[in-house]
């Protein structure tokens, strides 16, 4: 099999195992989950969904070489998404979900024993838990500010997909990504490391918890909130894809005016206040978990981190870090 992906290119893929996975059902539901939530309202870019971005985590530590069995954790890691990605963290999470947004790797183990894909591991011999401890894949997963197969992934997709970076700089950052002993990401040039990591904090600022996304998450939150407690939808139609949810709600818009009202903020025609700081009066109180990286890099032929060379980053970066607060009031 032939794949062309948008960031990587084509990609020959000969594993029957790899193969298998790809074309079951819960890896190809993964294509009806878009990457964002719902943004077509707020975000001017290309469509990205969750198979896209399994696709990619799987190339990129195939291109580098990691074990079998990294790469399929890399292709499953995301199957427990359900509808809307994160912005269904805030329907089924506590309050303070948005800090954190690890709704679905708190599913992740359960979900993937539920499904087809114990059967085709142990079809090739592969054991299950070993795939599903994430410890075991350094290259796949590791907790921020480290660089991972997952952040490098979503982050050169998505700026890729916006328009912010284009296949000139693509390039650049693959062609200076080096894997270190199976568990390590680091860029052999400061300045290309140090280019990415200030990238990702400007992209993250305006993007991943900028105010577009916080009324994202809130707007579907609410609507999605409103559909369970009317009985429109349940919780278990989460499992499906977006465009099934969507559905099966919408043939009571006509009918359901705080429902059709709700819908309107979802679909950013009603206008809104969004503040940092709590005013006076506000409709809505949420978190929005805060990313940004410190990669590795070689200087001076040492492996160092870019805050270790340059102090005033590694400053910025431990006050960015912490989660963003947002207030919001909709007009009537």
């Amino acid at each position: 099999m032939i794949y062309t992906d948008r960031i990587y290119g084509k990609t020959e893929i000969t594993e029957r195992v790899i193969l298998d996975l790809i074309n079951c059902p819960s890896i190809q539901r993964l294509k009806g989950i878009d990457q964002a939530g719902y943004p077509k309202p707020w975000f001017p870019a290309k469509p990205r969904n969750r198979f896209d971005h399994s696709m990619g985590v799987f190339i990129l530590l195939k291109k580098y070489r990691a074990p079998i069995e990294e790469q399929i954790a890399g292709l499953i890691h995301d199957i427990s998404h359900l509808t809307f990605s994160h912005a269904i963290d805030y329907v089924v999470g506590q309050k303070e979900q948005g800090k954190r947004l690890d709704y679905q790797d708190n599913l992740f183990d359960s979900f993937v024993r539920k499904s087809e894909i114990p059967k085709i591991l142990k079809k090739y011999q592969f054991d299950l838990d070993y795939i599903l401890n994430e410890k075991n894949f350094p290259l796949k997963e590791n907790k921020l500010p480290d660089i991972c197969a997952d952040r490098i992934d979503y982050f050169l997709r998505d700026t890729f997909s916006f328009g912010i970076i284009h296949k000139k700089t693509l390039k650049i950052f693959l062609g200076n990504l080096i894997e270190i002993d199976k568990k390590l990401w680091a860029f052999k040039d400061y300045k290309i490391a140090k280019s990415f990591a200030e990238r990702f904090m400007q992209f993250d600022d305006k993007y991943y918890s900028g105010n577009s996304t916080a009324l994202m998450f809130i707007t579907v939150a609410e609507y999605m909130k409103y559909s369970l407690k009317k009985n429109y939808v349940s919780k278990k139609d989460f499992y499906l894809t977006d465009r099934e949810v969507l559905n099966k709600i919408s043939k009571y818009l006509k009918k359901d005016t705080d429902l059709k009202i709700l819908f309107d903020r979802m679909n950013k025609k009603v206008k809104y206040k969004i503040y940092l700081k709590k005013p006076k009066d506000y409709e809505y109180n949420l978190y929005c978990k805060s990313r940004a990286v410190d990669p590795l890099c070689i200087h001076n032929n040492k492996l160092k981190r870019v805050s270790e060379i340059e102090p005033a980053f590694g400053k910025k970066l431990k006050e960015y870090l912490k989660p963003k607060e947002y207030f919001i009031k909709f007009d009537n």
